[in-house]
């Protein structure tokens, strides 16, 4: 589509992540950064010169004569959970397609209203879960689907922790219950589940208990936990997030056959250099067992790329938007049905832990 116009991205406030997301806009080859709008002028002009972007970016002092600018196309939203609901709706009642950062909502109930309102607008509605992006994922999906190698999928663990420090922990959005409530479940934990989800084909579990320890801070928000899920056909997965622990980014998928194994899902160590990694062994493999080995040393399999998976994320919901809005195809759905799957997940382990750790069924 590089005959059609590049997307005209706003942006709704200047958080620390707006920062990785203007880069991405201005880089990817179908977007362009248009606007951004902050709680006062002042504010928003700073973060354009800190960061060097563009002299033609729109500076505004309200989110509403971001949402309210006739030029812009699309609306990046990575304003606290408690806001979201407010502004994407108000973005797609304005016709503006909506990329919003992750956890969307409070609760599955919110984000039924956000995806109410872009599917009434017919906006493209996309959540900013990054690494699913990554050329690495596709192969990583390769991987777990080779029946040969791997078979079938009986279990994974996910793991996303970090220690973010004590001033973090006394003033962070994420430890206040009326602007990001959900804490570490909703920050690192909404990755855990992405990535789980995604291994099972976006396939529901059964129930999900979560298991006993949780940590609250003094607020009542949850700076520690995890969870197990269940699914009907026997297959299993365990989580486990925390802003208390050292930084740790691990994904485990066992099959009948093999194993998929990588420390860096989130984020690769290498992206900057052009290229993710992960490492896969098979019992097809045993016949190369080296002398003094039990297993097989693991296949790492190296992806290259282009670009980052911030860029790869806008370039696609980019090219989502050029579809809908150059010809006429309607919105796709299925960013949609991922978010709130997560969602739902997310909500049943936040009432476990609620219930006193009980099991709690998912109902979709």
């Amino acid at each position: 589509m590089t005959h059609e116009k590049p997307i005209r991205f706003g942006i709704l406030g200047c958080a620390h992540i707006a920062i990785k997301l203007c880069k991405a806009i201005t880089t990817a080859p179908n977007a362009t950064l248009h606007a951004i709008g902050s709680r006062s002028l002042e504010k928003a002009a700073a973060f354009v010169a800190e960061h060097g972007l563009p002299e033609a970016v729109r500076v505004y002092g309200s989110y509403d004569d971001v949402v309210n600018d006739d030029e812009v196309d699309a609306i990046y939203i990575p304003l606290p959970t408690g806001l979201h609901v407010t502004w994407a709706v108000k973005a797609a009642e304005r016709g503006k397609h909506v990329l919003l950062e992750k956890p969307v909502a409070m609760n599955v109930a919110g984000l039924d209203q956000i995806l109410e309102a872009c599917e009434a607008n017919e906006v493209q509605f996309m959540d900013g879960t990054m690494w699913v992006h990554h050329p690495r994922t596709s192969k990583m999906k390769e991987a777990l689907s080779d029946q040969q190698r791997f078979g079938q999928l009986k279990w994974i663990h996910t793991c996303l922790t970090y220690n973010p420090g004590p001033e973090f922990m006394k003033h962070s959005i994420r430890m206040k219950p009326e602007l990001d409530g959900l804490g570490a479940l909703g920050d690192v934990g909404w990755y855990c589940i992405r990535a789980i989800l995604w291994a099972m084909d976006y396939e529901l579990p059964k129930s999900v208990a979560a298991f006993p320890g949780t940590i609250l801070n003094e607020a009542g928000v949850i700076i520690s936990c995890g969870s197990s899920l269940q699914w009907e056909d026997g297959k299993s997965a365990t989580f486990h997030c925390s802003f208390l622990t050292y930084i740790t980014f691990d994904i485990t998928a066992l099959g009948t056959k093999g194993c998929l194994r990588l420390n860096d899902f989130t984020l690769p160590y290498d992206e900057n250099f052009g290229f993710g990694s992960f490492h896969e062994s098979s019992e097809l493999d045993y016949g190369k067992i080296e002398p003094g080995r039990w297993c097989p040393k693991a296949n790492e399999h190296v992806v290259e790329t282009e670009f980052s998976q911030d860029v790869w994320m806008v370039k696609e919901f980019a090219s989502l938007v050029q579809r809908v809005k150059y010809l006429e195809v309607k919105p796709e759905k299925e960013w949609s049905v991922m978010s709130r799957k997560t969602q739902l997940v997310l909500d049943a382990v936040k009432d476990s832990i609620e219930r006193g750790y009980k099991v709690v069924e998912i109902v979709s």
